[in-house]
Parts: C-alpha cells; sequence; structure tokens
C-alpha cells in the first residue's frame, strides 16, 4: 500500500506545485499567500510520504485530498484534478491493501512450506 499511496502523493506534489503558478496568474490573492498554502500542502504531501504506515497517515492523505478538491475554488481546474488525485488516493489505499494481504498470504504459505 506504502508505494502505491507514495506515488498519488508525489504526483500531487507536482500538481499542487503547478496550480500553484497557475493561481498566481489567475487569482487575485498576494503572490505570499499562494505560495504560503501551495508550498505547505506540498510539503505535508512528501511527509505524508513517510507517514503512511503510522497512525493517521491515511486520514491525512484524505485531508490533503480534500484540501485539494477545495482548492478549485481558486484555480477551478483543480475541482477536476482534485476530484481524479482523489480516486487515485482511494484506489491507491484499497488495492494497496488487498497487495499487503496477498503478501502476507504468500509469505505464510512460502514459511509453511519451509517448515
Amino acid at each position: 500500500m506504502r508505494t502505491l499511496c507514495a506515488s498519488t502523493l508525489i504526483g500531487e506534489f507536482f500538481v499542487i506545485g503547478f496550480a500553484g503558478l497557475v493561481a498566481m496568474q489567475m487569482s487575485d490573492l498576494p503572490t505570499a499567500t499562494i505560495w504560503i498554502v501551495s508550498g505547505t500542502a506540498m510539503l505535508l504531501s512528501v511527509l505524508l510520504c513517510g507517514m503512511l504506515t503510522r497512525p493517521g497517515g491515511i486520514q491525512l492523505g484524505w485531508a490533503l485530498q480534500a484540501a485539494l478538491i477545495a482548492s478549485g475554488f481558486v484555480v477551478p481546474t483543480m475541482f477536476f484534478l482534485g476530484a481524479v488525485f482523489a480516486a487515485l488516493w482511494w484506489a491507491s489505499v484499497h488495492f494497496g491493501r488487498k497487495i499487503d494481504e496477498a503478501k502476507a498470504r504468500w509469505a505464510a504459505m512460502a514459511e509453511a512450506e519451509a517448515a
């Protein structure tokens, strides 16, 4: 699960950065405000890559997805991109858990065969 989720978060890192550049051109918000918000979200996406296996890591990822969708109020395209990344996040968590369960079953079968 960690690999799939981390890949999604790294993709979001770049999308958030590009959305910050677009927001500078499209919005009346001060540039400093845009980069404080974008930079914080980018930092959070990278830090979450290391926190995925800790308690609350997945929930923080969901909060980031909600924030990404909400950023559509500043850059309207982000409504769509946020929804796409929320779907990718769901798929990463859902299928990542299935992969982890399958790996655990295979490891248990290999251990049983070795014994």
